[in-house]
């Protein structure tokens, strides 16, 4: 099944310089249970599509689907479905970590009861039950991110939107979210953006390379170099993203 459908997707923004496309006919699918990349450099265009795949700004045209439903035309129902856990984590420092977590689920629509059972859940589930009435600021980055996720996944999503979930972190700490990343596509797709490529080669079942507002290319790590003729993931997807320095130039 479809988790995520985006078909020819456009947007530009009018500035007083002139008119800057950020999305010029962007097309993939993402499959239920899947973790799929996305991947560009910066200015590619992730940022904005990602916000048009999350409801939060609406296409200037083509369209976007989650799970059959339209993501305008549908908003309520398709938003329902899609969480995201942004780059700058949403954490309230002066929280605690359950406060967060139930902020959150209260915020979905959960009663204090469901919301603190859902709370305690994901808390255990990300190792981070003995730290509920911890404030969420002084929580270390790898904890941090730990938490941020955990409000993504709080509200049960269908699909979820992970963007650069380990920047900052340490080797061990990376390695843990990405057993629990791996954890989470039994119940939910997941799309995921990161500046780490042997994060995406070792997590994602398909990539989309993005240049310059387009999909310049889909399919597995392995798929990607036989597309670019590249030996190694980190070139080809130079090759892809039209970037030079090449490893072997």
């Amino acid at each position: 099944m479809t988790a995520l459908s985006v078909s020819d997707v456009k947007k530009s923004f009018v500035y007083r310089r002139g008119t800057v496309v950020a999305v010029d006919g962007a097309s993939f699918d993402v499959n239920e249970c899947e973790i799929f990349g996305l991947l560009g450099m910066n200015g590619a265009g992730k940022s904005t599509l990602i916000k048009i795949c999350t409801g939060l700004l609406t296409p200037d045209g083509g369209s976007v689907s989650v799970y059959g439903n339209d993501i305008v035309g549908e908003r309520e129902k398709a938003k329902s479905l899609v969480n995201v856990s942004p780059q700058e984590t949403a954490v309230a420092p002066l929280l605690s970590v359950g406060e967060n977590l139930r902020f959150i689920a209260e915020v979905y629509g959960a009663d204090s009861a469901t919301a603190r059972a859902a709370a305690d859940e994901m808390a255990e589930k990300l190792g981070l039950k003995d730290r509920m009435n911890d404030r969420a600021g002084k929580l270390s980055g790898g904890l941090m991110r730990r938490l941020s996720v955990g409000m993504a996944l709080i509200t049960s999503p269908k699909l979820v939107f992970l963007d650069e979930p380990t920047l900052g972190l340490d080797v061990v700490a990376r390695r843990e979210l990405w057993r629990y990343i791996r954890d989470i596509r039994k119940t939910t797709a997941v799309v995921l953006t990161t500046h780490y490529l042997e994060e995406a080669e070792a997590l994602c079942d398909r990539i989309a390379v993005m240049a310059h507002g387009k999909i310049a290319a889909v399919g597995t790590a392995e798929e990607l170099k036989q597309q670019s003729g590249e030996s190694t993931f980190e070139n080809a997807f130079l090759r892809l993203s039209g970037e030079g320095g090449l490893l072997d130039e």
